[in-house]
């Protein structure tokens, strides 16, 4: 069966098509068979992202590795059973027709909480959280006590988890790696970043996931989208002038990012 990976969190701009776009593609440029679904169905990011990546492909004359991108496919009411969710057999209909090809089916979910985006999680072998280095995000995750900056108790994304993960349990299905990783981490501000650190290394421990790096704010990111592209894809399209530094350390943060996630028969290469 294929594994599972799905981006998601319920908020807005913490990255989550960025995180998609990169990681399915590096699967892909490492000789693996990647099926994607994005369950925006309104902004579709990733469907945009690989109709301009075909387009920039077809226009240089090159044909490199790129996620099978899939709509989910649209369901006959009539043929749904008494009680059953339309979203629900959409989805599965989705995963099924990817399953028998993929070594891996990436996932991007809304961000905000949706049908289509709680049945995914419970489908997560990997559950990726983009979290922006913030306090504002951080409420994702958990309400803090503003005096004493203790944790008071899990939010409403951590319990969808929770359940997911119960879900998986009722199934005989193997726990979800749950991997949050940190975004936007800047080089100033080391106070805020610490105390972030320390707010997600004691909440990992309490509900159960992993903290790995994740990328930095770079200009780089929002002009390679209108081209389909990603940092990987730099050189074999040929780069106006060389490598920046800046590119350079983007390219280490999604090898590091690649490492981090630890996903079966991944040896990292990029």
């Amino acid at each position: 069966m294929a594994h599972i990976i799905v981006v998601g969190n319920e908020k807005g701009g913490a990255g989550k098509s960025t995180v998609s776009m990169h990681v399915a593609t590096a699967l892909s440029r490492m000789g693996h068979s990647v099926g994607v679904l994005d369950l925006d169905l309104r902004q579709k990011t990733f469907g945009r992202f690989i109709q301009n990546r075909r387009k920039t492909l077809e226009g240089v004359g090159l044909d490199l590795p790129t996620p099978d991108y899939r709509d989910l496919p649209d369901v006959d009411r009539s043929a749904l059973k008494p009680g059953e969710n339309p979203y629900d057999r959409r989805l599965s209909m989705a995963v099924a027709g990817l399953e028998p090809d993929a070594d891996f089916i990436v996932i991007d979910c809304p961000g905000s909480h949706t049908r289509l985006s709680q049945v995914a999680h419970s489908l997560a072998d990997t559950l990726i959280t983009p979290l922006n280095d913030s306090f504002v995000d951080f409420d994702l995750l958990a309400h803090v006590d503003p005096d004493s900056g203790k944790i008071t108790r899990p939010s409403v994304y951590s319990e969808m988890v929770w359940n997911a993960r119960q879900l998986r349990a009722q199934a005989g299905l193997k726990p979800i790696d749950w991997v949050v990783v940190r975004n936007r981490l800047g080089a100033q501000m080391m106070h805020n970043k610490k105390k972030m650190g320390d707010a997600l290394d004691s909440l990992s421990t309490r509900i159960g996931f992993r903290v790995a790096p994740g990328f930095n704010e770079r200009v780089i990111f929002r002009e390679l989208f209108p081209r389909g592209l990603t940092l990987l894809d730099l050189r074999d399209v040929g780069v106006r002038g060389q490598m920046n530094i800046s590119n350079v350390a983007a390219r280490q943060e999604l090898r590091d990012l690649m490492k981090a996630l630890n996903l079966p028969g991944v040896e990292v290469r990029i």
